[in-house]
């Protein structure tokens, strides 16, 4: 979304993904594809392209190219934190946090920013050793996820109320934690992930949809009555402003993202505004409880806060201006 904004205003965007390259599936994330050895290749189609300016979105293979290439040649870059590895690896393998927190420090300290979705994560950054942050906020297409949507048929007869969970169904999202939970009506969960097969075994009460993408998914958030965020680990969550977007009250533990999107009261972190638009609580039932006495109406007002296009501003305001190149 916002490579499109960038190019809609007239910028030239090369982006270097792994579909560029030989790759390899990311251990225990298949769907995520590792270009290993393009370093050379990536250098060159930096050297080709030229840039006056480098993002680096991500700490994988081609993101540590990119950082070299960076170096070596003496160019500035910018570089982002979307998302907690290092906690996502700690729950996968019982090992310190830490160990990788120390792995991520070295790969973002050279950069000019580090751009984060939230002033908590910056913070958070600060207290690591790396305060050159900026806030870099996300975003919701307001046309797809919007109040109004047909609800997903599959779900409109299952007792009320339907409590919806969207992500990638692993150990780090913690939906085991939303399954759990005693609370009356109807779980459903959609996305794909390796806990998916054990957790449809162990609770056969649950609604497995799989993934879902588009219309479905937008018509998924309109059937709920809640949407339930167990995570821990998230650096914001965009399926927060999706359902909020769509009219659909949050409940969350108040951690990372949760804050950041339903604040601390449940009425949202926009300046002067006060109504409530979810839950954040230490008991989820509680979160839940609380989240289902927000007004649909009120969610989807909120949700018109996060745009692509205020995004995209804040991504440019984090750019250096490049020097006038002289006229031919």
């Amino acid at each position: 979304m916002t490579v499109d904004r960038l190019r809609a205003r007239g910028h030239d965007v090369l982006t270097l993904t792994p579909d560029l390259f030989r790759t390899v599936p990311c251990p225990t994330y298949p769907e995520i594809r590792l270009a290993l050895g393009a370093g050379w290749s990536a250098g060159r189609l930096l050297a080709d392209f030229a840039p006056d300016t480098v993002h680096i979105a991500t700490e994988g293979p081609l993101g540590w190219a990119a950082r070299g290439w960076c170096i070596r040649h003496g160019m500035a870059f910018n570089s982002s934190l979307h998302t907690r590895f290092p906690d996502y690896v700690a729950a996968r393998t019982g090992l310190p946090a830490e160990w990788f927190w120390k792995l991520l420090r070295r790969f973002h300290a050279p950069a000019e920013k580090i751009l984060v979705a939230t002033p908590r994560l910056a913070a958070e950054m600060a207290d690591r050793g790396l305060s050159q942050t900026h806030i870099w906020s996300r975003g919701v297409d307001l046309a797809q996820f919007a109040p109004g949507r047909v609800p997903l048929s599959t779900l409109l007869d299952l007792p009320k109320p339907i409590q919806l969970c969207v992500g990638r169904v692993a150990v780090e999202k913690n939906v085991e934690v939303f399954l759990q939970v005693d609370t009356p009506g109807s779980k459903v969960v959609v996305g794909d992930g390796p806990a998916l097969p054990s957790l449809r075994s162990r609770f056969p009460g649950a609604h497995f949809l799989g993934a879902l993408h588009g219309d479905m998914l937008a018509s998924a958030y309109a059937a709920a009555d809640v949407f339930v965020f167990p995570s821990r680990t998230d650096t914001f969550g965009l399926v927060l402003i999706e359902a909020l977007a769509t009219g659909t009250p949050v409940a969350a533990f108040p951690v990372h993202g949760p804050l950041d999107v339903i604040g601390a009261g449940g009425a949202g972190v926009v300046p002067g505004w006060t109504a409530r638009i979810g839950a954040v609580s230490d008991s989820l039932p509680e979160a839940i409880a609380q989240a289902l006495t927000a007004s649909r109406a009120d969610c989807a007002a909120y949700a018109r806060n996060f745009s692509w296009d205020a995004s995209t501003d804040q991504f440019l305001g984090s750019i250096k201006p490049a020097p006038l190149r002289p006229a031919a």
